[in-house]
């Protein structure tokens, strides 16, 4: 913290100073050694693909808008092109989210596998090249969503993907999830026998993600790894040392590798097992409260029994639009914000809306602490004084 005696010499010479040459405010001391680092004094606002409630989903320009409105952590999901090329796509298959229906000359690769035990048909990721999914454009998923940027951006790599990220202006956490590995590992070989979680963590590796949660290393580049796939969880956990997020869908969806029930992986016994490999559960928020009719009912104990094993707690999705708002919250989305982080006391939250949720924070809780507190201070009477000078020019 800046002392007294020190914001009074240099106001002194700012002072000095003024009369000599133009003043111009301060650039920040912090900004001028490093970047700012990454917020851990309040719930993490994770970016779910990007800022997707403006662009479309998982795209280069979603990721930075998100980054441009406050995002602590920018969320992906990872899957893989049919030659092992690690893309960020939501889907297994590419006909919600792309234009793949205008491309006739792939009509032919339309298929039928069995996910989850489900038979799903459609153009599925691990069916094309990368040189044939970026040749695809991607759109908009929800009809009642901006539509202007249909079509004007591309699928984008796992390596893009953490570009963007190290090349923000502060530091920015990635959130990526690996998706359906199950499946991917049943139809996509990578050499010397290796795995979807292998090529994934060599990947981050590659790009110096490592550290355990909220060591130095991991300050430096912060990162979860999330998954709803636990024994994957459990594998990554042998490969790397950054923190995990266990993934849990509603009540009636049992994991996708296991096949254990909700009820069995939000247990007393199953959080004092997985304790060891996760720092904490990423659960759909209608199974912490439920709802009826479109209205809260009285919360689980999930947020508490998660915080008596340590972990931390990261529900999905919060969204802007009236038709997911719950009728409590009165259509407005920062009273949605209000309950799960004053009344619910959750760790962070995915939000389709990055900028809404980091203007909430600011307002209830604002970033402004220790020496970017003074460097503010010092920049606004700075201009005040510039201000000042100027008006006897």
């Amino acid at each position: 913290m800046t002392s007294v005696r020190t914001v009074s010499s240099i106001l002194l010479l700012l002072l000095v100073e003024c009369a000599a040459r133009p003043f111009y405010p301060l650039p920040s001391r912090r900004n001028d050694r490093s970047k700012q680092p990454l917020q851990t004094f309040r719930p993490y606002n994770i970016a779910h693909r990007g800022s997707s409630g403006e662009f479309p989903e998982e795209t280069a320009s979603a990721y930075k808008r998100a980054i441009e409105e406050g995002a602590d952590f920018i969320e992906t999901d990872i899957l893989a092109s049919k030659d092992g090329i690690l893309i960020c796509f939501h889907d297994l298959t590419l006909d919600a989210t792309t234009d793949i229906a205008q491309h006739k000359k792939f009509e032919s690769r339309k298929r039928t596998y069995e996910v989850q035990g489900k038979n799903i048909t459609g153009y599925f990721t691990i069916d094309f090249t990368l040189e044939e999914l970026k040749s695809l454009r991607v759109n908009q998923r929800s009809p009642f969503r901006d539509q202007q940027y249909n079509g004007k951006f591309s699928i984008i790599i796992f390596e893009d993907f953490i570009s963007i990220a190290l090349g923000a202006p502060r530091v920015v956490g990635i959130y990526p999830e690996i998706k359906n590995p199950v499946f991917i590992n049943q139809h996509v070989k990578w050499p010397i026998g290796k795995k979807f979680e292998d090529k994934f963590v060599d990947t981050l590796k590659k790009y110096g993600y490592k550290g355990t949660y909220l060591s130095k290393q991991w300050l430096k580049q912060p990162a979860f790894i999330q998954s709803f796939a636990p024994t994957s969880l459990i594998y990554i956990s042998h490969l790397t040392d950054l923190p995990k997020i266990l993934l849990i869908d509603d009540a009636t969806t049992p994991t996708q590798d296991t096949n254990q029930s909700y009820w069995e992986i939000t247990s007393n016994s199953y959080f004092d097992f997985i304790k060891d490999y996760v720092v904490g559960i990423g659960p759909w928020k209608d199974s912490i409260v439920p709802a009826s009719n479109n209205y809260l009912q009285t919360p689980t104990d999930l947020v508490t029994r998660s915080h008596a094993y340590n972990l931390q707690v990261h529900p999905f999705t919060c969204r802007n639009e009236n038709v997911f708002l719950h009728f409590n919250f009165s259509q407005d989305p920062y009273n949605e914000y209000d309950y799960w982080i004053k009344k619910i006391g959750v760790d962070g939250l995915f939000t389709d809306f990055t900028g809404s949720l980091h203007h909430y924070q600011e307002w209830t809780n604002p970033f402004s602490m220790g020496e970017e507190s003074a460097s503010k201070l010092l920049d606004k009477i700075a201009y005040m004084i510039s201000k000042f000078r100027n008006s006897y020019n």
